[in-house]
């Protein structure tokens, strides 16, 4: 095609492309609320409060599957004892203080440290009752519903606490970014 046509696109395409060239992506305005309010102390913060949520739901659901029989897999053992998941978590954050003893810059402020972290205590959270009482009481009724409630919040609050601005901004961001994407929608229809 060649002419004072050649390169341009049909009606309507230019201005939608240009507007969507123009707006950034969702993901990048996260990237820079991230730049703007989190120091690297509260991303590390931020992401063992989200390590720790995380893996400790995951763990409940591991747990739940395996005693409900609808997981395929079983409890990890060793010479035929149980191997409980908070020894996971102590060989991490072991793993986790030599890092630290080591005093390694580059590692020491390393989101996968601050994910190990969250995720190691977790481990150890989830079955701190046991570590207690040195019983095997996982799965006994009395207040096993509060300590799963209690600590889902506790991450929850954790996560968004830590900080807040940061949070409130990814709130307006993604709010902004559907609001625009829709009315570029609406717009194109």
């Amino acid at each position: 095609m060649s002419g004072p046509t050649a390169g341009v696109p049909p009606k309507g395409v230019a201005a939608d492309g240009a507007r969507a060239a123009a707006r950034p992506q969702l993901v990048e305005r996260w990237r820079e609320a991230a730049d703007r309010n989190l120091t690297p102390t509260k991303r590390s913060l931020v992401i063992t409060w989200a390590s720790f949520g995380t893996t400790w739901g995951m763990v409940r659901l591991i747990t739940h599957g395996i005693r409900g029989g609808w997981l395929p897999w079983g409890n990890i053992s060793a010479g035929g004892e149980h191997l409980h998941h908070y020894n996971v978590g102590i060989v991490t954050l072991a793993g986790i203080g030599l890092i630290a003893v080591r005093g390694d810059e580059r590692a020491v402020g390393h989101p996968a440290v601050a994910a190990a972290y969250g995720a190691g205590t977790a481990l150890i959270t989830d079955e701190f009752a046991l570590l207690l009482d040195l019983q095997d009481v996982y799965w006994a009724k009395q207040g096993r519903l509060s300590v799963d409630v209690s600590l889902g919040v506790l991450a929850a609050l954790g996560t968004y606490l830590t900080a807040k601005p940061f949070w409130e901004e990814i709130a307006k961001v993604t709010r902004h970014h559907i609001t625009s994407a829709a009315k570029g929608l609406s717009s194109a229809g």
